[in-house]
């Protein structure tokens, strides 16, 4: 029998990562959109502002000072994220690709290992990772009072078993899929916005463990373990940088910090004005109070509720965890007390 030309598998693979993507999708019944209050007449986007959309690729609110934020589903990309996400005075928080890590994408959600397969970092040469995560496009509903709700049907899948040459039928089931669902709100008369986002994981057929580089203490523990899940990579030029959770300012360990807390924030300087991002963990997500991941070092100014921090789990087959985090881009500097305050507002 002839030999299949290896760009062929590849197309055919892909063909079936695509099928089974769309099979997920029709299993799920999709989040409603929020419904719009009726009015009388069309509502008009207040003046300097507008959308900007590239089918199938990106949205992007943008303001009398450029864009305010950018969602990027280009499904050739590594993994769907924002970038920028800025103020309202056009400072972008984030970056997207830095040279130290290309992995990382501004404001993104990877897993770091889903059975032993590595999702989180890509190779060198080919720029992709062990495991793929998949998807198909993204609806988008933008309104005029520039608020906006963003859904995803996700698909992850290994290119190999753990340690093993890729097999024939790496493409042909997901692992793991997960509906995502981002609610983006508009910035209120301080500048400050939210992204409420919620994500729900279900088990394929067989039991799934999502896991970490192991911590300080344990077998096999790095200095660096313990990522995984929704994280923030800030803009290289952000200096006077600072990070405090609900509870009070946090006490880095050399570059890094991780302790439990209903919320954190991480701030710094950017275009001689301070400013930053809080992150609130939601009381039903697994192991809440979140367990926070946070490096303030050269180059790395970065965040992360590390859901997995101390440690993995395992979804049953067909078992379902959902993650709900609310995402605050703000000027200034925030204290515990507002973190607090808001903590509140969001687990009611």
């Amino acid at each position: 029998m002839p030999r299949r030309p290896a760009a062929l598998i590849l197309t055919l693979a892909s063909a079936l990562v695509v099928a089974a993507v769309f099979a997920v999708a029709a299993s799920v019944p999709a989040a409603p959109l929020a419904a719009e209050a009726p009015s009388a007449a069309p509502v008009a986007m207040p003046d300097g502002w507008r959308w900007q959309e590239e089918p199938g690729k990106s949205v992007a609110l943008v303001g009398p000072s450029g864009v305010l934020w950018q969602f990027h589903y280009d499904p050739t990309q590594h993994l769907p994220y924002f970038d920028p996400v800025a103020t309202v005075d056009g400072r972008s928080l984030t970056q997207n690709s830095p040279p130290d890590h290309a992995w990382h994408h501004a404001l993104w959600f990877a897993w770091k290992f889903i059975n032993g397969i590595n999702y989180w970092e890509t190779d060198k040469k080919t720029g992709k990772s062990e495991g793929r995560t998949a998807w198909i496009g993204a609806r988008v509903a933008t309104r005029p009072d520039r608020t906006a709700r963003i859904e995803m049907d996700l698909a992850y899948y290994p290119t190999r078993a753990a340690g093993a040459p890729v097999p024939a039928d790496a493409f042909a089931e997901p692992v793991l899929t997960e509906r995502r669902v981002m609610d983006v709100s508009a910035p209120d008369a301080a500048g400050v916005y939210s992204i409420d986002w919620t994500a729900t994981f279900t088990a394929g057929r067989k039991d799934v463990k999502l896991d970490r580089t192991p911590i300080p203490g344990e077998p096999g523990g790095k200095g660096y373990g313990g990522y995984a899940g929704l994280s923030v990579r800030f803009a290289a030029d952000m200096t006077d940088r600072a990070a405090l959770s609900s509870d009070g300012p946090v006490a880095l360990q050399g570059t890094t910090y991780r302790g439990k807390h209903t919320a954190a924030d991480y701030s710094g300087v950017v275009g001689g004005q301070p400013a930053g991002i809080a992150i609130l963990d939601h009381p039903t997500n697994l192991n809440a109070p979140s367990p926070w991941y946070v490096i303030i070092g050269k180059p790395m100014s970065y965040f992360s509720p590390a859901v997995l921090c101390y440690g993995p789990h395992t979804l049953k087959a067909g078992e379902s965890l959902t993650l709900r985090y609310r995402v605050l881009v703000h000027p200034a500097r925030w204290d515990a007390d507002r973190l607090k305050q808001e903590v509140e507002r969001f687990a009611k």
